[in-house]
């Protein structure tokens, strides 16, 4: 059934032994962030037989499905725990990333209910302001952590790239390793891990910049859609096309560019602004916002233009691809929004070929 996006499982499989033979010649453990798919099984399986140990997921629905299919491998939970998620967090991940003593006493006090050790790393704020200690606070909240009965405090990370898009460099990740060194010598205690970030840190790794000590990096768009994610540069020997969306054209018609009549806002309260271009050629696509972002899209066929979208359908311009019309499918390229969308969307249908 259309929309659908097509998801080709060899590719995923090649991309993620290119960022593995990548990373290993740096040393570097790579965790195959699964949050883009709704951890879907199979996508997943497709990580693993390429040589992935460990993976990642944002939310708990969808570490409960990795631990039901894949239950001797172990997961890590990305997203900070909330307090009401603390039982969840120790009976399903391996490893969480934290930044909040009160949350790492009660998964301490859960971690000894369940009988378990739980390991965590403490992430560290290093200017990108989203999750993370300040650095100044680090060693306060170190000392307490390292010394909670159940925990186990595998290292330090950071997020970089995210909210404030803050580049991943020489200097702030040699920050972090520095932390980590401290934070060694104060305790006495060897850190097994020092997680350097996501796919914006893998352009470190191709010019051999990545700072010693850094030996681990969580992966998702590197290895989904063969790219780091600073300039969006293909990988060497990396696919750039594992997924692939494909809608059909309701309508085909000659109309003009610009509205007729008084602009207001439209149904998502934006004023839109139009290019008069005169009379196009505009298909109608049964692709719309509720299934994925136009922005994180593009036509395959370079002659097709978006013009925009609604929550129902996608406007483009056919009018050098005259071929086109009713019934005609068109396919897209995704980017990591487009892909976002539309695997989360239950109204696009997921395709798999290897």
């Amino acid at each position: 059934m259309l929309p659908e996006i097509v998801i080709d499982l060899d590719k995923i499989e090649h991309n993620t032994k290119v960022v593995l033979d990548l990373a290993r010649q740096a040393g570097v453990e790579v965790v195959a962030v699964t949050k883009a798919f709704l951890a879907e099984p199979q996508i997943a399986g497709a990580m693993l037989r390429a040589g992935i140990k460990m993976l990642a997921d944002a939310r708990i629905e969808n570490l409960e499905i990795l631990h039901r299919h894949f239950p001797d491998v172990p997961l890590m939970l990305l997203r900070l725990p909330g307090l009401s998620q603390v039982k969840d967090t120790v009976r399903l991940a391996a490893v969480s990333l934290n930044s909040e003593l009160k949350v790492l006493r009660a998964l301490s006090e859960e971690a000894r209910r369940q009988g378990k050790k739980h390991r965590v790393i403490l992430m560290v704020d290093l200017g990108d302001l989203r999750e993370g200690i300040w650095a100044e606070n680090l060693p306060e909240v170190a000392a307490e952590a390292m010394n909670m009965d159940g925990l186990v405090m595998d290292g330090l990370g950071v997020n970089l790239a995210c909210y404030g898009g803050i580049i991943p460099n020489g200097d702030n990740l040699g920050q972090l390793v520095s932390l980590a060194q401290d934070l060694e010598t104060s305790s006495g205690q060897k850190l097994k891990v020092i997680s350097g970030g996501n796919s914006a840190s893998l352009p470190l790794l191709l010019t051999g910049e990545l700072p010693s000590g850094i030996n681990q990096l969580r992966i998702g768009e590197g290895i989904l859609l063969g790219r780091e994610t600073v300039k969006r540069r293909l990988l060497p020997g990396a696919a750039a096309d594992a997924f692939v969306l494909r809608a059909e054209v309701l309508e085909s018609q000659d109309k003009p560019t610009v509205p007729i009549g008084n602009v207001g806002q439209d149904a998502f309260g934006e004023t839109p602004q139009f290019e008069d271009k005169g009379w196009r050629r505009r298909a109608i696509l049964a692709l719309g916002r509720q299934d994925v972002p136009p922005e994180g899209i593009s036509p395959l066929d370079e002659r097709v233009k978006i013009f925009g979208a609604s929550s129902d359908h996608l406007i483009v311009d056919i009018t050098d691809a005259p071929e086109v019309g009713v019934g005609s499918v068109l396919e897209f390229n995704v980017r990591y929004a487009g892909l976002l969308g539309s695997m989360t969307s239950p109204y696009v249908h997921k395709r798999f070929v290897k």
